[in-house]
């Protein structure tokens, strides 16, 4: 009976491990297809081939010929007025017997010319426009690179705990062949060996989520790096994170967000378009002139007219007073929109400071000396319990604990790495590396 026992246990052991391989090898991909990537070379690769990035482009040029647009004057306007038919004849040009000119030929070219500055605000307010583009395509940026940032640093935390699965996947099948010799000979008890082959079957269980993760974050930037096909992508990155930051004040992030947030930025331009449209919509009540000279043959008191042409419309009832009234409740709305987005990146800046110096801390040096002890402590215990000089509940429970610290470890890597990028976010520049 003990013999069919251990026979099956043997044949749960090679299966699970058949299978362990073969999910190893699907995380780790193959060899030749492996991509390893710096977060500078990500980065580049990122800015040449973003197709999200490629399309906002395209509106900074759209705004930027409606610039030259409006620059154009307005077009001269030809009127002209022919005899067709008149006295029984068709087309009557030229000249009478007594040398006096017949048929009208009228002729006029007026030019319309705009008051009150019209041309410069409407061409100050289509910079505007563009300034406005380039921020939003800056905003665009500035969220696809927070993302890619994210999925490349979440890649290499997920890697890491791949390998730790790998590593202790490992100690186990090993740690159970030699359990399996001594169920075998009778020097270990059932129950026993079926604890540390529960803790593999969970472990195995950890390792295929993990997986899962990894295949979803390798997606995402596989996409932003316009990367196709059986590609695994291998972030290159030290293994730990310097926790010492730049001596900064957060006045001075402040002030550099203030020049660099795209959100703040495009709130500035947002305020000063309004503001332009309003000083516009007063200008447009201003009436325009449209002037040019005409000639007039065989239709006035002079055989052949030529006069000046001045007209302009009366603003007596429509003096564009609904459009300024808009505009002018426009500016307010943005004036406000602008004090409520200044107390924001105030609060935002602050808290991703915050988060920094509290993430760093949990980065100290102190704490980096307490990982390294806890990992030479887990190599004596393994050691320990393969001697039998401790029982198997303490192996499972330092067990347990090392795979919980390790991750944590390389959690509060990551943690860091973002809290970091998060803070250059916000303020619009890298002000830690």
């Amino acid at each position: 009976m003990l013999n069919k026992q251990l026979a099956k246990g043997m044949c749960i052991i090679f299966c699970m491990c058949f299978l362990n391989i073969h999910i190893l090898h699907a995380q780790e991909g193959p060899v030749a297809d492996t991509l390893h990537l710096s977060i500078k070379d990500a980065e580049k690769t990122f800015l040449e081939k973003n197709l999200s990035l490629l399309a906002q482009h395209y509106n900074i040029q759209s705004s930027q010929a409606l610039v030259e647009q409006a620059r154009k004057w307005d077009n001269p306007i030809l009127n002209t007025d022919q005899n067709i038919y008149a006295n029984n004849h068709f087309f009557q040009h030229g000249t009478d017997a007594n040398g006096n000119p017949q048929g009208e030929v009228y002729a006029q070219v007026q030019q319309l010319i705009k008051t009150a500055g019209k041309r410069g605000k409407q061409i100050n307010l289509a910079k505007t426009n563009v300034n406005i583009a380039e921020w939003q395509f800056k905003e665009t940026l500035r969220n696809l690179r927070a993302s890619l940032f994210k999925d490349f640093y979440t890649i290499a935390q997920l890697q890491g705990v791949a390998d730790l699965n790998k590593q202790n996947m490992g100690q186990l099948s090993k740690l159970l062949t030699g359990m399996g010799a001594q169920l075998q000979a009778g020097n270990i008890a059932r129950k026993e060996y079926l604890r540390v082959e529960a803790l593999q079957v969970s472990l195995q269980q950890d390792m295929v989520e993990n997986a899962k993760d990894l295949s979803d974050a390798e997606a995402e930037l596989k996409t932003m790096l316009q990367v196709t096909g059986d590609i695994y992508i291998k972030p290159i990155v030290a293994e730990k994170e310097d926790a010492q930051l730049p001596d900064l004040t957060f006045m001075q992030l402040l002030d550099s967000a203030k020049r660099y947030n795209t959100d703040y930025q495009s709130q500035v331009y947002q305020l000063q378009y309004q503001k332009q449209n309003y000083s516009l919509q007063r200008a447009l009540s201003v009436p325009d002139i449209t002037f040019g000279p005409e000639f007039d043959q065989a239709a006035n008191y002079a055989p052949n007219y030529v006069g000046l042409t001045i007209s302009l419309p009366l603003p007596l009832w429509d003096r564009n007073q609904g459009n300024i009234k808009s505009s002018r409740f426009q500016m307010k709305q943005e004036e406000t929109n602008m004090q409520q987005v200044d107390q924001k990146l105030q609060n935002d800046v602050m808290n991703v400071y915050q988060k920094l110096l509290l993430t760093a801390k949990l980065s100290s040096e102190q704490n980096n000396t307490f990982y390294k002890d806890y990992y030479q402590l887990y190599d004596n215990i393994l050691k320990s319990y393969d001697q039998r000089q401790i029982s198997l509940l303490e192996f499972l429970d330092y067990f347990n604990d090392y795979e919980d610290i390790r991750q944590k470890q390389l959690q509060q890597t990551l943690n860091l790495r973002l809290a970091k990028e998060d803070l250059n976010d916000m303020v619009g520049v890298d002000v830690v590396n």
